[in-house]
């Protein structure tokens, strides 16, 4: 199995890679898990971590008695808040040297693109809804720091998304994880979160590319209309 493949049998089968490195690590276990949530919404390298789905598994775990759940959830919410934070100061420090290249590996112009577009559209709102958005969330609060976005304003939009983000993945797996429809297809829920995840930015890219083509058109209409009036 590739490296590709492997990835997404994790994604896909994240509860039962969490329960070794519970069994094996213990406490140790909610360190690993602030680390995870703080690169995947801190380190603009890192934003395709399956934040969601590991969110609602670590719900699931402590429905079963694994893990505190209030820990969980301190720890959870403190990463969110952090990871936007440093990623606010990245955008703000580095701008948007960093995406000269459309070739590179990490930071890939369209995501930027897409994100400021999303950004452009809701304004502050971006930073809270952005949050349930996979790969944008990742890039908002950098383009929060790019557009040097007021840090209080932020902080306070970055502090609400944060807590519900965490708050619904993680009493969702708590009070759904249990289930035995759930425990037993967990890799169709995780797919299932994955998809409803994407629908948002993808419907937002079709409409941002819609809305430009029909720009271009009417700008290309007057263009063809003027040159008209000039031949007369």
């Amino acid at each position: 199995m590739g490296i590709v493949g492997q990835f997404i049998d994790i994604v896909l089968h994240v509860d039962k890679y969490l329960v070794p490195i519970l069994q094996q690590y213990g406490g140790v276990t909610y360190v690993f898990m602030f680390l995870l949530i703080f690169c995947e919404t801190g380190l603009v390298v890192t934003p395709i971590l399956p934040g969601d789905s590991v969110i609602f598994a670590l719900g699931a775990l402590a429905a079963s008695g694994g893990l505190d759940v209030g820990i969980l959830a301190a720890a959870l919410m403190s990463a969110a808040v952090l990871g936007n934070v440093v990623n606010y100061a990245i955008g703000a420090k580095l701008g948007p040297a960093v995406f000269k290249s459309d070739k590179s590996r990490f930071f890939k112009r369209e995501y930027l693109d897409r994100t400021h577009a999303f950004y452009e559209k809701y304004g502050g709102m971006a930073i809270i809804l952005g949050r349930f958005m996979p790969i944008i969330r990742t890039f908002v609060p950098f383009i929060a720091g790019i557009g040097k976005m007021r840090y209080g304003r932020f902080f306070l939009y970055n502090f609400v998304g944060s807590v519900a983000w965490v708050s619904l993945f993680l009493f969702g797996g708590y009070f759904f994880g249990g289930m035995s429809f759930v425990q037993d297809n967990f890799s169709v829920v995780a797919l299932g979160i994955i998809v409803i995840s994407f629908i948002p930015p993808v419907v937002t890219a079709i409409k941002v590319r819609s809305d430009s083509k029909k720009a271009r058109n009417r700008k290309d209409g007057a263009g063809a209309d003027l040159a008209g009036r000039d031949d007369r």
